[in-house]
């Protein structure tokens, strides 16, 4: 059995937003817990540039120890390319030296599920294994495809909600304000937000909320303290 290592990644763009770094340790660290495995300086690699490139610094450092049977998770698949045809070739050339990629938010990518489908190409006819295999790079790169999409959606409709809304200011001072389905429904988007393309200020527009308030009812979904 071979090692198991972390990694995790932000953007350029996600640099000044500490917790998008935080987001990604709490499930890998949960994750490591669960499987009773180490989560420390030794096991953890981070980096704080676009995905557009294999081309980082900590990346490297890690992909020069790998070694076959070892293991790395990422949160999302986002957090290992945002390059789909790249992505694609570095997740097939890792795949055959032996290395297992774990990817918490998209298991249907994970390397243990590849693998299923490319031992059943590997044991078809020609034609039939040649399908099989495009199968399997259409399914990394619709899903590729499908997390930028999804992020471009989510802001999308946060900034058309801001141009949108007709609520006016004149709240009291020191008054929290209803948490409405809407705001509620927003927050958790703003959550899932990992690129952190939605920013507090979109939602204190669209709301017309304090920043204050805004932080008190993250706080609240977070711990689940709010119906």
């Amino acid at each position: 059995m071979g090692n198991t290592y972390f990694y995790q990644r932000i953007s350029t763009k996600e640099k000044a937003d500490k917790q998008s770094f935080q987001r990604q340790d709490k499930a890998l660290k949960k994750y490591a817990k669960v499987n009773e495995l180490k989560y420390d300086n030794r096991t953890v690699y981070k980096d704080d540039t676009n995905g557009a490139t294999f081309d980082r610094q900590d990346w490297k450092a890690l992909e020069g120890i790998l070694q076959k049977g070892d293991t790395i998770v990422f949160k999302e698949i986002s957090r290992f390319t945002r390059q789909a045809e790249e992505g694609y070739n570095k997740y097939m050339e890792l795949m055959g030296k032996g290395i297992d990629l774990v990817f918490l938010d998209n298991p249907t990518v994970s390397t243990d599920y590849i693998k299923q489908l490319t031992k059943i190409a590997n044991s078809q006819e020609l034609v039939t294994k040649t399908a099989l295999e495009g199968t399997i790079k259409l399914l990394l790169i619709v899903e590729l495809d499908r997390v930028q999409k999804e992020r471009e959606t989510i802001v999308k409709r946060i900034k058309d909600g801001i141009e949108a809304s007709p609520k006016k200011s004149g709240r009291k001072s020191g008054q929290l304000d209803k948490l409405t389905e809407e705001l509620k429904e927003d927050i958790n988007l703003f959550l899932k937000d990992t690129e952190r393309k939605i920013k507090y200020v979109d939602l204190m527009k669209k709301h017309n909320i304090s920043r204050n308030t805004l932080k008190e009812y993250i706080k609240r979904i977070k711990e689940g303290t709010v119906d």
